[in-house]
């Protein structure tokens, strides 16, 4: 899901500045659900992002996931792949392909 090179410049720009120290899991997890109701903000009365700032917005939310993974000690591409297979069999395509129904209602 992120390259190396991302984890490794993440982690020297934390390192830097020392914010280890504030980067507990709660900490990190407020941040992210901050920064998808800024990302949430950008379409508040438009389907559109008419102020082009989607794309910082959801850098920040790919940081912030970024620093819990590593915080929590797993891999993002591991626990997606995990949570793939899993919504997989509550979503098969034969009953969910083209719907949005949740899945007790397919």
């Amino acid at each position: 899901m992120t390259s190396e090179r991302v984890r490794q410049a993440l982690r020297e720009f934390v390192r830097e500045r020392e914010w280890e120290q504030f980067h507990t899991p709660e900490n990190l997890a407020k941040s992210i659900a901050i920064e998808a109701a800024e990302l949430l903000e950008c379409f508040q009365w438009s389907a559109t992002d008419n102020n082009g700032r989607a794309r910082e917005e959801l850098a920040d939310v790919v940081t912030y996931c970024i620093l819990l993974a590593e915080r929590l000690e797993v891999d993002l591409d591991e626990i997606v792949l995990e949570k793939l297979a899993v919504t997989a069999r509550k979503y098969p395509v034969d009953r969910a392909k083209g719907r949005s129904s949740k899945y007790d209602a397919l």
